[in-house]
């Protein structure tokens, strides 16, 4: 199955993008990615961002693997963030049928309390 990634937050002048190197990942496979922040006064108005591996089953989900970073810890170019991030795959990302689905999630937590999220499905096989 092929699956295409899709992860972006707007928020007034903030623009969150999750890239990740593929969607579509193998036994073995490491997932890795990029959340880029593009805004004026990010580091003002972020607190700090959160990368969640869920596996989804109808209503249930379960979170699996996570990656925090703070804007002060990474890596800046002219005007946009980059947050690089990676995450090993064990025997929890194996999927038992059509009904379960793993699911990337970008969750970014602002200095003054709001919480924005967006997320889309990876595969794994």
């Amino acid at each position: 199955m092929v699956i295409q990634f899709l992860s972006k937050i707007e928020h007034g002048t903030l623009t969150i993008e999750t890239n990740i190197d593929g969607p579509n990942m193998a036994f073995g496979e490491t997932l890795s990615g990029t959340v880029y922040i593009e805004g004026e006064g990010s580091e003002e108005l972020i607190d700090y961002i959160e990368i969640s591996l869920l596996k989804r089953s109808g209503k249930d989900e379960a979170a699996i693997a996570r990656h925090s970073a703070e804007l002060m810890s990474d890596t800046k170019s002219k005007e946009t963030w980059m947050i690089a991030f990676e995450m090993v795959p064990d025997e929890r990302w194996e999927t038992q049928s059509d009904a379960e689905m793993l699911i990337l999630r970008t969750t970014v937590y602002l200095k003054d309390g709001m919480t924005l999220q967006d997320e889309d499905r990876i595969s794994y096989a």
